[in-house]
């Protein structure tokens, strides 16, 4: 026998096949909102960290913490498509990947500085130890996916050399190498986790289930929209009430809502059926939403740091208040676009038109204030779901919203 038959987990941990016909091959559990709910804090956190960007460097870094965090929730939820959540190791498992996921986001507004080091101990500990628990726990039980999660351990600890090279070295050194390490992080997938000895992976080949992968991310946009609602509504109660400040508020909620709206009316059902419809679903699921969501969400915490400063300050301009109010919801708007066209969803042209048209109202900064340039955005944003929503009835499309 084996070294490799010898080691690993002999009980079975695995979800339940979806051709099974159990209830819990699809089923989102209580604890993977559990784990979740981290993420939430985490939001705020970047929200935060986004919101203070006051020059390159800091926005390399800005946008580098939102590409971490989002890959440990993706690389979490893929974990949790293969393994059962009903099962108490795996409920442990998550919870202390809570924990440690609590600890990464607590240090995020000072990752780039004292807290560089608990930033990439905890976010590489996470992303390895997690690994590992899936190497044990696939030994006995799915040959191919334990090479496929060894192959990612070893993506895993390269990339993991850079985060805690950068934390040590700091400044301009933290900088270059952290964008090494998420390029790394990124590019393991995108080659299916190839490696000199052990080679290819077949994450192709990978049967997932459809209805969880698609929920677990259309749970996520749901986060993020109501980050939006916690950095807005934080902001507002902590200023005196103005008329400004109240159309703000009533532009924030709209464009929230038109967002929810144009993801979740037609957009998002889309990538469960093509998951469900192609052959290769580990490569689908790759694009649609290890790929194409993480410039949904960053779109979405974009917006919302647009609507916290805005609320804060309503008539006053800066760098970054110009960037958000136009470009966050242009970058969700792009993201929809990839992810509609990666899953042959209809209204990508919509998106693509109403993205660019958001960056055309970029000029109004010089004539306008910051919440009539924002009202102006949000607008856009409700027309454009709007007319999705009236293409698809001219269609004879139905609501899955």
């Amino acid at each position: 026998m084996s070294n490799r038959a010898k080691s690993g987990l002999r009980v079975n941990l695995l979800r339940p096949s979806s051709g099974s016909g159990s209830e819990r091959a699809d089923r989102v559990s209580f604890v993977e909102l559990f784990f979740d709910l981290v993420f939430v804090f985490a939001l705020t956190q970047l929200s935060d960290v986004v919101a203070h960007v006051d020059s390159v460097p800091s926005g390399v870094v800005a946008v580098v913490l939102l590409l971490a965090m989002w890959w440990l929730w993706m690389q979490t939820t893929w974990t949790t498509n293969w393994l059962d959540p009903q099962r108490l190791e795996v409920r442990a498992m998550l919870i202390v990947l809570a924990f440690v996921g609590l600890v990464v986001s607590l240090s995020l507004q000072e990752a780039s500085g004292e807290r560089a080091l608990v930033f990439a101990l905890a976010y590489v500990g996470l992303q390895v130890g997690r690994t590992l628990a899936m190497i044990a726990a696939t030994a006995h039980h799915d040959r191919a996916a334990n090479a496929d999660f060894r192959r990612m351990a070893a993506w895993f600890a390269l990339s993991g050399v850079a985060w805690i090279a950068g934390a040590l070295l700091g400044g301009t050194a933290l900088v270059v190498l952290w964008v090494v390490a998420v390029v790394i992080d990124y590019l393991g997938a995108a080659v299916s986790y190839r490696t000199p000895v052990l080679g290819r992976g077949d994450m192709e080949r990978w049967e997932l289930s459809a209805a969880h992968i698609a929920e677990r991310a259309s749970l996520f946009v749901i986060i993020a929209l109501g980050e939006t609602f916690l950095v807005t509504g934080f902001a507002f109660v902590a200023e005196e009430l103005t008329v400004e400040r109240s159309l703000a508020l009533v532009s924030a909620f709209l464009s929230a809502a038109a967002m929810w709206w144009f993801y979740f009316d037609q957009g998002e059902w889309w990538g469960e059926r093509r998951l469900k419809k192609g052959a290769k679903t580990g490569a689908i699921a790759r694009s649609a939403y290890a790929y194409a969501h993480v410039v949904i969400i960053g779109g979405i915490v974009l917006t919302g740091v647009a609507d916290k400063l805005v609320v804060g300050k309503p008539d006053t301009w800066s760098t970054i208040a110009i960037v958000s109010i136009v470009g966050g919801p242009a970058l969700y708007l792009l993201g929809c676009a990839i992810f509609r066209r990666i899953v042959g969803a209809p209204g990508v042209l919509v998106a693509v038109v109403a993205g660019l048209g958001m960056l055309a109202l970029a000029p109004l900064a010089l004539v306008a204030s910051p919440v009539l340039v924002s009202l102006s955005a949000t607008a856009l944003l409700v027309t454009t779901a709007a007319l999705d929503t009236a293409l698809r009835m001219r269609r004879g499309g139905k609501s899955r919203g």
